[in-house]
């Protein structure tokens, strides 16, 4: 098993062509210019993802002021997403990382282990992304509590 790839500040964020719940594309590079918060979550109706997911909702009006964009990523499919989405009326796009490229272009995509049990899932995991494509935080085994008011400080 290759080591998972380790992005640091200032790299530039790879590039992805991912669907969102309702099937539309969304590419990283058709958001230069504006900064990025990228958010990959194990699964969706999931409690801790619900909880970031709903934090980053009620501070989404705050990003948008500081023209930041908020992108939630998981391995989960399409339909999932739509109804993730619906169910908590989070106000940003849910993209479908079905074959798990983005999660592992972003090194988030690692072995886990939980009552003794190993896995491989998604590590909560954060990039901000500036305007011009690099990355300008890089946050890893991310604790929901705090973590929305912790982004806004960043973008």
């Amino acid at each position: 098993m290759p080591a998972a790839t380790e992005l640091s500040v200032g790299d530039a964020a790879p590039d992805f062509a991912l669907p969102d719940e309702t099937g539309k594309v969304h590419k990283l590079s058709s958001y230069r210019g504006k900064t990025v918060v990228l958010y990959f979550y194990p699964k969706d109706n999931t409690p801790g993802c619900t909880q970031e997911a709903c934090d980053l909702r009620d501070s989404h009006a705050k990003f948008k002021r500081k023209d930041a964009v908020v992108l939630g990523v998981s391995p989960d499919n399409e339909a999932s997403h739509a109804k993730f989405k619906g169910k908590f009326e989070l106000p940003f796009p849910l993209l479908a990382d079905v074959d798990r490229a983005a999660c592992e272009a972003y090194g988030v995509w690692q072995e886990k282990s939980l009552y003794g049990r190993k896995f491989m899932g998604v590590v909560r995991s954060t990039f901000v992304i500036g305007p011009n494509g690099k990355l300008t935080s890089v946050l890893r085994k991310v604790k929901v509590a705090g973590h929305a008011a912790d982004l806004l400080m960043r973008v």
